[in-house]
């Protein structure tokens, strides 16, 4: 018999003794052992932080990122190798596409996030402030990875995915992590990760696995380690109210299982494409993963007046799915992840039943295809009916955990609302509706006790990703019961695992430290324009005072005419009292196309390649004929680009400050960030 085995400093390492069998989900029969029995859990934090952290942290974004990317397409040529380890957790091939080839695709979503970062090992956050009058002293926030290792705790249900997703941000960030998966599911966790070590793309000490109990690990944690955990709400408590955890203030990300629920729209009908979009929802949310999900749909909520129309629909839906052996092409729902997994099931199902009833299903027989439905962990998909929602708490309280929904009534969007909040706090709710007035009232009523909510309807509905599926740039997680974390996110996701500061200083002291131009920073002589530098020659601060030019009525006048823009402001025979302006003002656009004919260096060809774009741009102060204006050209930041292929030109976008000023020194174009592409000079 297989026993698997942890990897902890670099090395593969059984744990003593036998350990816990672990059971194919489908036909119940033995298929590995599992312990973490005489593992030095405080040496691997200590291994991590001293060895992982430090090579994670000398990366920057950009190389963290294309390390994602490299990983992501090494584990695509072990696919067919995960799938056949994943039908043993009862997972449909559709399963196991959402977990394995879903959490691959968080890799690729997350390396993607690293154009959204500076190639530094860290970054701003957010804007900076200028705290003085004379613009001497300023202060702004960067991020910096925290020092320590992240602890992954993770739920039973996505054995693959449940480690990718939440991996792919720490590792982003520039931390190492120790993953914790479900014993339960381990044996297919572990036969990834031995892929991942195999890849030889992470650096030493970035990740480690057990498989197994995590003994005294949480024991010994510091402040600058975070703890991640998914599953049940209870056991989430329990780990965050762990002493050290308190004591020590660790950050403690949580995602529970929550009562999730979806409302079916007033005005959906059934001869509306919204009817079938939302009996298909429920129907999937019951049986993907049969019903194992956090996300999963577990409250439906519908108009009074159409819930027999409803539930026999969802009855006859429920009915052609075929449950089975994951491995017969015909079965579209698999079994539970184990026999434990539905005793628990059945033992929440009765809890529900003290004030609900079954109309579809039943808690002691189901029928399965090339499967025996005793050996293995089948169980029938169950619709209950709860016909008074706010008389009774079970339904808002109890979660069976499988393939389980109950459908309730409810008396107009208000009742909806507070019906929905009853749940105390979920993961995600979707509306079905085809009225905009609806989807709003709903959305702004019920989103204090959700982390995320579908609008569903026919325009979206073949391109949406459903109600159940997180996506890698929106936020996961959701308030109260649910835990009150957020995962992924994009780069909301990524802050998770750094250390925000507050830096003040001069802008000359600031801008040396970010390596991004701060405005009233001492700039540098070039030496020459700074159109003809090379990506790699341009540095920080390269700035370019340009000649003067006097604007003149003619000047707008021939703008006004180019362009085909007249507004009254442009035009010098308008009668400018009660207006903002004392005379004809120059076009904001021609303004800054004269600053560009001012810093353009244009008579040759140089690596400047094309200009990219405009960030941001404020007109400060109106330009009246007669002004005389120049530009202050500050390069402010360099962000290099990946190559397409082995035929593009290697380049660098570079991000420039434009500051044009009057004869009296103020700002006419006070912010502007103009963008140029840049060639590279090492081919």
């Amino acid at each position: 018999m297989t026993k698997l085995e942890n990897y902890i400093k670099g090395s593969w390492v059984q744990g003593d003794g036998v350990g816990q069998p672990l059971f194919d989900a489908v036909t119940g029969q033995e298929i590995a052992f599992s312990t973490t029995k005489g593992l030095d859990f405080k040496g691997m934090l200590d291994y991590a932080r001293n060895t992982g952290n430090p090579a994670l942290r000398k990366l920057t974004f950009h190389e963290r990122g294309n390390m994602l990317k490299a990983l992501a397409l090494y584990l695509r040529n072990h696919l067919e190798k995960f799938y056949s380890i994943s039908y043993k957790t009862g997972a449909t091939k559709a399963d196991s596409w959402i977990d394995i080839e879903g959490g691959i695709g968080n890799l690729f979503a997350n390396a993607s996030l690293r154009r959204k970062f500076p190639d530094e090992t860290f970054c701003i956050d957010g804007e900076s402030h200028s705290l003085g009058k004379a613009n001497t002293f300023m202060g702004t926030h960067i991020l910096v990875p925290k020092e320590g290792v992240v602890v992954h705790i993770n739920a039973f249900n996505f054995p693959v995915w449940g480690m990718l997703e939440k991996i792919a941000v720490n590792l982003l960030a520039g931390m190492p992590a120790i993953v914790k998966p479900a014993t339960i599911s381990s044996y297919l966790t572990e036969a990834v990760f031995r892929e991942i070590v195999a890849s030889n793309i992470l650096p030493e000490g970035a990740l480690q696995l057990i498989c197994g109990s995590a003994g005294d690990l949480l024991d010994h944690v510091t402040s600058q380690d975070v703890v991640t955990f998914t599953g049940s709400a209870s056991t989430g408590m329990l780990l965050k109210s762990n002493p050290n955890i308190l004591k020590e203030n660790v950050p403690f990300n949580m995602e529970a299982d929550s009562l999730n629920c979806i409302v079916l729209g007033d005005d959906v009908t059934p001869d509306k494409p919204e009817w079938d979009i939302f009996i298909k929802e429920v129907r999937k949310e019951m049986t993907v993963k049969a019903g194992q999900k956090c996300t999963a749909i577990r409250r439906i909520f519908v108009p009074e007046n159409k819930m027999e129309d409803v539930w026999k629909a969802i009855f006859k839906s429920l009915s052609q799915t075929p449950i089975g052996n994951p491995l017969n092409e015909k079965v579209r729902m698999g079994s539970l992840a184990g026999q434990d997994q539905r005793r628990e099931v059945k033992e929440q199902v009765k809890k529900l039943l003290a004030s609900s009833q079954i109309i579809y299903g039943s808690l002691d027989s189901v029928e399965v295809i090339d499967a025996d439905s005793n050996n293995g962990a089948f169980l029938s998909p169950l619709l209950l009916l709860n016909e008074e929602p706010f008389a009774v708490k079970e339904p808002h309280e109890v979660e069976a955990f499988g393939p389980v929904s109950t459908i309730m009534p409810y008396r107009g969007m208000e009742e909806a609302i507070a019906l929905s909040k009853k749940g105390k706090g979920s993961l995600c709710t979707t509306i079905v509706t085809a009225d905009g007035k609806t989807a709003r009232q709903y959305v702004l009523g019920a989103a204090t006790h959700h982390g995320r909510i579908l609008v569903l309807n026919n325009e979206c509905a073949k391109e949406s990703t459903g109600h159940g599926s997180p996506l890698p740039l929106l936020v996961h997680g959701g308030p109260g019961r649910a835990g009150g974390g957020e995962e992924m996110g994009g780069i909301r996701g990524v802050k998770h695992y750094m250390q925000r500061v507050a830096l003040q200083g001069s802008p000359s002291m600031v801008t040396e430290i970010t390596n991004v131009y701060q405005p009233d920073a001492k700039g540098k002589d070039p030496g020459k324009h700074p159109f003809k530098k090379y990506f790699e020659e341009l540095q920080i601060g390269d700035q370019l005072i340009t000649q003067k030019r006097i604007i003149t009525s003619e000047d707008i006048d021939r703008f006004a005419d180019l362009s085909g823009d007249h507004f009254y402001a442009h035009i010098k025979t308008t009668d400018f009292k009660g207006t903002m302006f004392e005379q004809q003002v120059a076009h904001g656009y021609f303004m800054i196309s004269v600053a560009a004919g001012l810093f353009v260096d244009s008579y040759e060809k140089n690596p400047v390649l094309l200009n990219y774009g405009i960030d941001e741009l404020r007109f400060t102060k109106p330009v009246y004929p007669g002004t005389e204006v120049y530009v202050r050209f500050t390069c402010k930041e360099k962000l290099p680009q990946d190559p397409k292929d082995e035929n593009d030109i290697p380049k660098g976008i570079v991000k420039w400050l434009v500051e044009m000023l009057d004869e009296t020194e103020e700002p006419v174009i006070g912010v502007s960030t103009i963008l140029t592409m840049v060639a590279k000079k090492n081919k």
